[in-house]
């Protein structure tokens, strides 16, 4: 979810979007080279080739988007056919890595991380996984598949066309600009990709051929926002092959994608909202900001204007059409994170008394810091093929910040997207006796609390933690990590001891730029 470089395509990154921002970042020390190959446990000066299973995997460093550092790895090359169906089908080339553990030998079961999206590579996000996972790397390897159509494994990227959209532009949300950028895209991958053969279930196929590949270990499954949905499925397909599950920022398996995505956003505002409302000095510096908000969507409705504002990278002045599609998608990305939030009431009070700086500066900077994580048409893929025609109507949805935009663009791009093959039982509830972890964030705009408590019902071995003031994705929030370690070292999540976690705070508001009141 952003809308910079690539434009239209971006507009549907759906779930993950903000996740890394919130995360810390970790350089690992690179191995050291060497020209011998081994087979088995790390040594004290690593070679610079490792043999795991039928693989032989070679010393690499995975850069982190938009950053000078990097995490030292284990990456190869994975062959798989692109349709699966076709013996003859295009080869396509997957990027895996692997962090290994500081252990002699690692224990056998391997962390596997699912990033979110759709269209995340999971290799972009090695930094943060490594620190992360940083207390469970003692002793577990933990791997990093590109899914297929991001990152290093045929991404279904294209160049940017003259319709890109920067954040605050009056394009957004423009369903016929969002048709012709889908189509456009179509045609740049023509030759090199069927966009019909990049959908979870396929993916989840390519995951399983990894694990057999590298020795058939069971899987400790790590998946965050729509992560948490390839997690699922590969669980319901392939429930011998893992261990325990950790399901940050849960994507239900009965849920379409998109057909909450304005009731989520307006509960979360509401409910950040009403935190400024009951501390005297928000509500007396800014009143209620949520009438502020809708006050300010109207006038942008009922009069959409240029407006300028000076770039906080460049520092230059840029000249942008303000309305309401705009408002709504820098909002949306504003609700992403603690942080971010409680910027909110500041740059809404500000943009209604005519300083659109704060608010579009400030979603500049968040749209390219996710212009990596997103506008891969992967994320159509997945969308047109399991999502798209369970989409109902919400007219109760229209009057919202985010009214009807967002499933109207998906609509228009899922008119001339191909579409995937969706087994009768892709939406069927998750049921299994696997110990499962569920992580929520409180004020979570796009994946809320109910559907961590949906997933748990079928879960007669699941535990749901909330974590307080926290947004999206909140794996590295606190003492998460530690509870994630203990969780997948003891399987038992009804016995942990999840108390360090009542230490969490939302983040304070801030009153004016330079914090909250004290």
């Amino acid at each position: 979810m952003a809308l910079n470089g690539r434009g239209k395509l971006r507009v549907g990154a759906l779930i993950a979007g903000l996740a890394v921002l919130a995360w810390f970042r970790f350089h690992d020390a690179a191995p050291t080279a060497s020209a011998t190959t081994v087979t088995g446990p790390a040594l004290a000066i690593e070679p610079a080739r490792w043999t795991l299973g039928s693989l032989t995997l070679s010393a690499c460093e995975l850069a982190q988007p938009n950053s000078g550092l990097s995490t030292a790895a284990w990456c190869t090359d994975f062959p798989v056919p692109e349709n699966r169906a076709d013996p003859h089908s295009r080869i396509i080339k997957l990027r895996l890595a692997i962090l290994r553990s500081r252990a002699q030998v690692a224990s056998r079961d391997m962390l596997v991380f699912l990033a979110g999206g759709p269209g995340q590579a999971a290799t972009d996000s090695a930094g943060s996984v490594a620190g992360v996972l940083q207390p469970l790397r003692a002793h577990r390897d933990v791997l990093l598949l590109d899914q297929r159509g991001t990152g290093g494994s045929n991404a279904l990227t294209c160049k940017d066309s003259d319709e890109s959209t920067p954040a605050g532009d009056d394009t957004a949300f423009d369903t016929d600009k969002m048709r012709r950028a889908a189509a456009d895209c179509l045609q740049q991958l023509k030759g090199r990709a069927d966009p019909r053969y990049y959908t979870t279930t396929i993916a989840a196929q390519d995951l399983e051929d990894v694990r057999k590949a590298i020795g058939s270990p069971q899987f400790d499954l790590l998946g965050v926002s729509y992560g948490t949905r390839m997690a699922q499925q590969y669980l319901m397909h392939y429930p011998q092959a893992v261990r325990s599950v950790v399901l940050d920022s849960v994507v239900p398996n009965s849920l379409a994608l998109g057909e909450d995505f304005a009731r989520n956003l307006d509960e979360a505002l509401k409910a950040q909202f009403a935190r400024c409302t009951a501390e005297p000095a928000c509500r007396k510096k800014f009143g209620d900001p949520d009438q502020t908000l809708y006050q300010l969507r109207d006038a942008l409705r009922a009069n959409p204007h240029q407006v300028s504002f000076r770039d906080p990278q460049s520092y230059r002045s840029v000249k942008r059409v303000l309305n309401e599609n705009a408002l709504a998608s820098v909002v949306r990305m504003f609700a992403y994170t603690p942080q971010t939030a409680a910027l909110l009431p500041l740059s809404i009070d500000a943009a209604a008394h005519g300083d659109v700086g704060p608010l579009l500066g400030q979603a500049k900077i968040l749209s390219s810091d996710l212009a990596e994580l997103m506008g891969s048409g992967m994320q159509y893929s997945v969308i047109c093929s399991e999502d798209i025609d369970l989409l109902k109507p919400r007219p109760q949805d229209a009057d919202t910040i985010l009214g009807t935009h967002m499933t109207d663009a998906l609509k228009a791009v899922c008119s001339v997207w191909p579409r995937g093959s969706r087994p009768a039982d892709f939406h069927a509830p998750l049921k299994t006796d696997k110990p499962v972890l569920l992580l929520a964030g409180q004020y979570d705009p796009v994946t809320p609390p109910r559907y961590a408590e949906e997933v748990a019902r079928g879960l007669p071995n699941a535990r749901v933690l909330v974590l307080k003031g926290q947004a999206h994705s909140v794996m590295a929030a606190g003492c998460t990590p530690q509870l994630i370690q203990r969780f997948v070292e003891k399987l038992d999540p009804k016995t942990l001891d999840a108390s360090c976690l009542d230490r969490l705070r939302p983040t304070p508001i801030f009153i004016d730029f330079n914090g909250a009141t004290p």
